[in-house]
């Protein structure tokens, strides 16, 4: 069995649209007007034990609904689930102790105390043998090169820092699973590659299960084999991170660099996205790719030639456009 099972996972809210002015005001003392909001439609999901897989949507896609609901913070309104063989939205004791969960917009530390004393509370509330608990700390905070940080209060933390705090929290009881969303949103560069190694490392290291959401692509290419996009509540791909590039691109990108002294009418080889001459990048069609190919090795002198597929930021977002495109044209609920 799948360490994560889901079938036809839904989850929808009762949202009450309240009109404008004051007279739409008086109005909704004596007659509310409600809409269904679906924010997860269906979702049939397996992640097996060990893999670490990325969730992605836009916003609003139902990536965070979703792993509330796996994680039990929120009831589902349709189908089933299940982790590690536990119901999440049963909430027992014995699932609580398997997983994390750690939201980059939430905080689970005291403001106001040095981390070392959530840690303290962490190892209380999970049960953790003492010997366990400073074994495991020691682990994670020279892993994440924090020990000098320990008692400095939360609030005076770098973002990067706080964040770096919140993943000991979670894993200071060694779960089997740990749910991300949006770990390094907010972060520098630095902080987001420190975050990424730690988690690469730690995840190979532990052969933990792990499912993160991300709005940035570095982290999803970095750490993450297989993608699952959602989209409107719904899986749009489940796969490869090569393969949402076959499966969603329908075009490559060519870069020629010709002579200093040669010069070449681009207009109908491809759409030209730049021009640094002697370079040239061209997009073009997929299945025009080999007679570009060949129209300019025959008719121009080429010094270097390169066919790439396109940046995942740009599949990705072309998926989300094509999505919400498909959203709109559809007939409102009544």
């Amino acid at each position: 069995m799948s360490i994560i099972e889901a079938q036809n996972l839904a989850k929808s809210y009762r949202v009450y649209r309240k009109g404008e002015g004051l007279r739409e005001s008086i109005r909704g003392l004596f007659h509310r007007e409600y809409e269904e909001v679906h924010a997860v439609r269906g979702i049939d999901l397996k992640v097996e034990t060990g893999e670490f897989v990325a969730f992605l949507g836009p916003n609003g896609a139902g990536k965070t609904t979703t792993l509330k609901l796996l994680s039990g913070v929120i009831d589902p309104t349709g189908g089933t689930a299940t982790v590690m063989g536990y119901v999440p939205w049963q909430r027992k004791n014995a699932y609580r102790r398997r997983f994390a969960l750690v939201m980059g917009q939430k905080n689970q530390l005291w403001w106001d105390l040095p981390a070392q004393e959530s840690f303290r509370l962490q190892q209380q509330i999970y049960g953790i043998p003492v010997e366990q608990f400073r074994a495991t700390l020691d682990e994670l905070t020279d892993l994440l090169e924090v020990r000098p940080l320990l008692k400095q209060p939360v609030r005076e933390l770098s973002l990067g820092e706080r964040m770096k705090m919140e993943l000991i929290a979670a894993l200071l009881h060694s779960p089997d699973v740990l749910f991300l969303d949006e770990p390094t949103i907010g972060l520098d560069v630095i902080a987001q590659h420190n975050i990424q190694q730690f988690l690469r490392y730690y995840q190979e290291k532990r052969k933990i299960t792990i499912l993160l959401t991300s709005h940035y692509m570095k982290d999803v290419a970095a750490l993450c084999k297989r993608v699952v996009v959602i989209a409107r509540g719904q899986i749009q791909y489940d796969g490869s991170l090569a393969g949402i590039i076959d499966k969603f691109s329908g075009y490559k990108i060519i870069t020629v660099q010709f002579p200093e002294n040669h010069h070449v009418e681009t207009g109908n080889l491809g759409e030209l996205l730049s021009e640094t001459w002697p370079k040239v990048k061209l997009r073009v069609e997929r299945a025009e790719v080999p007679r570009t190919l060949s129209r300019l090795l025959s008719e121009h002198p080429i010094e270097d030639v390169a066919v790439e597929d396109p940046p995942l930021e740009d599949v990705i977002a072309e998926l989300f456009r094509e999505s919400s495109d498909r959203a709109a044209a559809e007939p409102a609920p009544a």
